[in-house]
């Protein structure tokens, strides 16, 4: 696998993704967004890999969002509306995953690069940190990334970011429920790893199983929800490591999990 704006590794069961252009803020460019999928592609084919780790090089950016030179150009508008399909295939990627994502937001989340982190299971973000959907100052409006606003945020929080494309800080991302953790920028790294390492102990079928559940049911009616679920813990049940651990509980020592 070639990539040449991202950069990805494998440790203690830990894909790391790294969005690597620091000087210009990792933008999503059509490259980066293939490099992006392409990674976590190769994170979810991996068996050894139980955790994805998505973060940006530097210490200013996560990602300051699409390449607005990518609207200009040699290209028709239908290859500029095909090209855009890029973040459709990206965002699909990481829901389909089947293992955690674990955002380290390391610098400033923005515009497309806001819809990336919250494309991510949970956020680890540094106390420096802002995130915001800057779009509609440049005439234009965060089309690509408002369906995943509108499911982790009320409407008016919604609107108040798209209408005034302000910035919100790192505490007031916690605070709206849109990020785990804040800590200092110089301890971001190694605290998003710190919540992977405790992941990879995690059978890692069921947390597929969990994982693929709970984005099941968006968009479900309420019953429709419940028995969809209900489905899903009957699968849970049948597993061995679902075995493994009620058993591990009832003797008193940890499980062994062993992904079947």
């Amino acid at each position: 696998m070639e990539l040449t704006h991202v950069l990805y590794e494998v440790r203690d069961r830990i894909a790391t993704v790294t969005l690597n252009q620091p000087e210009k803020r990792n933008p999503l460019s059509g490259a980066m967004l293939h490099d992006i999928t392409a990674a976590l592609r190769q994170a979810q084919a991996d068996p050894e890999v139980r955790v994805v780790v998505l973060t940006g090089a530097g210490d200013k950016a996560f990602c300051a969002g699409a390449d607005l030179s990518g609207f200009g150009g040699d290209h028709t508008e239908v290859e500029k509306h095909l090209g855009r399909g890029a973040f459709v295939e990206m965002f699909l990627a990481m829901e389909r995953l089947g293992k955690p994502i674990i955002g380290c937001v390391n610098g400033h989340a923005l515009a497309g690069g806001f819809g990336l982190a919250l494309g991510c299971d949970m956020l680890v973000a540094a106390d420096t940190a802002t995130f915001g959907t800057t779009e509609i100052n440049v005439g234009l409006w965060p089309m690509m990334i408002m369906a995943l606003i509108a499911r982790q945020l009320p409407r008016k929080r919604c609107m108040e970011l798209f209408m005034t494309g302000q910035r919100i800080s790192a505490d007031q991302a916690m605070e709206w429920g849109l990020v785990n953790r804040v800590v200092p920028q110089a301890q971001v790294r190694e605290e998003a790893w710190k919540l992977a390492i405790s992941l990879t102990v995690k059978s890692p079928l069921i947390m597929k199983l969990g994982r693929d559940a709970f984005y099941g049911i968006d968009g479900l009616g309420f019953e429709q929800a419940l028995r969809h679920l209900q489905a899903q813990l009957t699968l849970v049940t049948q597993t061995q490591d679902s075995v493994e651990g009620i058993t591990a509980f009832l003797e008193k020592r940890e499980p062994d999990f062993k992904g079947r």
